[in-house]
């Protein structure tokens, strides 16, 4: 299967390196929303689908104005999953599925612009959506998304548990990962030369997950602010490390919003 990657929203929020470890402390750091378009047996398949176009056409709604003023996206209509998609000449229309981590504005916001798509997602995630949780932003949904749910049960991968292959959608898999959010996951996909997992916001920082763990102070403490369950978060943080660890030559792990991951694979999926 090929692979694209694209990043769905730029966010420039205060913090300097104090946020994405690069030179210079009075500046604003730079954080992305990295999705995949796979091209499958079966169709399109959009794993996240970054702002969405209401997020740089009405941002004030869709985004909220907390979110606008710590966060800071850059409203470029050419970022969107739909201009994306458009750009490396496909139709929006063939997206058979998407596949979320989580339902946070910044991962979900786009689905409005797929409405022909399954959806799918844990349930946990989508209990905690449909029992009011104020962290998802309900405006997002009003359209109807075509919900696809799954129980957090399944098959063992490179030492993760539960892992369940999505129905009707080849080669990928949802690998639970609690602790951002109750039912965040990871989204796992076989490329046929090794697999490729988005861990979403299960770490934050490439370099969380190496041997020798860190993490920008600024953004460690967002991190911190915005979990769930502290402690399955830094368990599954542990288990990622060990992956990357021990796996690194079959399993390519990264984060949903760190440039350094997202330029390392945007350039591979260029070749």
């Amino acid at each position: 299967m090929r692979v694209h990657h694209f990043n769905c929203g730029t966010m420039r929020p205060i913090g300097g390196r104090l946020v994405d470890g690069k030179p210079g402390l009075l500046r604003r750091a730079t954080l992305v929303c990295h999705c995949m378009l796979v091209e499958t047996g079966t169709g399109l398949t959009l794993v996240e689908t970054g702002m969405g176009s209401p997020g740089v056409t009405d941002a004030a709604r869709w985004l909220g104005p907390r979110f606008l003023r710590t966060s800071n996206p850059v409203a470029d209509e050419s970022e969107t999953a739909l201009s994306r998609i458009r750009a490396l000449g496909f139709d929006p229309a063939d997206v058979r599925d998407i596949v979320l981590t989580h339902l946070d504005l910044d991962h979900a916001g786009g689905l409005v612009d797929f409405p022909q798509a399954r959806v799918h997602v844990y349930g946990k995630e989508l209990d905690a959506y449909r029992a009011g949780n104020p962290r998802y932003r309900d405006v997002q949904f009003r359209h109807g998304p075509q919900w696809k749910s799954y129980s957090d049960a399944g098959d063992s991968w490179f030492g993760f548990e539960a892992v369940r292959e999505l129905d009707g959608v080849e080669g990928v898999a949802l690998v639970p990962l609690a602790g951002h959010t109750v039912g965040h996951a990871g989204v796992a996909v076989d490329t046929g030369s090794g697999w490729v997992l988005n861990a979403g916001d299960a770490y934050f920082f490439h370099q969380e997950i190496d041997v020798e763990p860190s993490c920008p102070p600024g953004l460690a403490m967002f991190e911190r602010r915005v979990q769930t369950l502290p402690g399955p978060r830094r368990e599954n943080q542990r288990r990622l490390r060990e992956l990357r660890r021990d796996h690194a030559d079959e399993v390519t792990v990264f984060a949903s919003h760190d440039l350094t991951d997202f330029v390392r694979l945007s350039e591979r999926s260029a070749v």
